[in-house]
C-alpha cells in the first residue's frame, strides 16, 4: 500500500499547553473518537494540503486582524469627525431618537 507510511520516516513532535485546554480538546475528541496524536496528525495534514490554517483565525471579537483593525480604523475617524465637529455627539438615547424621528 503506497499510502502508508513507513515508521522509519516519522519525526516527532512534543508540545506544551495549560492543561484546561489539553482537558477541554480531549473530552471533544473522545466524543469524536479520536486520539490527540490523531488530531494533531489531521491539522498537520490539513495545513499541508491548503498550504496555510486550515480554518479562520479570529480574535476574541470572532473577527479577523483585518476587521478588527478597520473597525478600530473607523472608530478613530468618527472620534476624529467628532473632536473637530463634522460630527454631531448626543448626551441622551432622548436626544438621538429626536434626531433619527423615531
Amino acid at each position: 500500500m503506497t499510502d502508508q507510511i513507513s515508521y522509519k520516516h516519522m519525526g516527532h513532535i512534543q508540545i506544551r499547553i495549560d492543561d484546561k485546554t489539553k482537558n477541554d480538546a480531549k473530552k471533544v475528541l473522545d466524543q469524536l473518537g479520536m486520539d490527540m496524536s490523531m488530531a494533531v496528525k489531521l491539522y498537520l495534514r490539513q495545513i499541508s494540503l491548503r498550504k496555510g490554517i486550515p480554518f479562520p483565525l479570529t480574535t476574541e471579537n470572532d473577527m479577523t486582524p483585518l476587521q478588527e483593525q478597520a473597525l478600530i480604523d473607523e472608530s478613530n475617524q468618527a472620534l476624529e469627525a467628532y473632536k473637530t465637529g463634522k460630527l454631531k455627539g448626543y448626551t441622551s438615547t432622548k436626544e438621538l431618537l429626536k434626531d433619527l424621528t423615531i
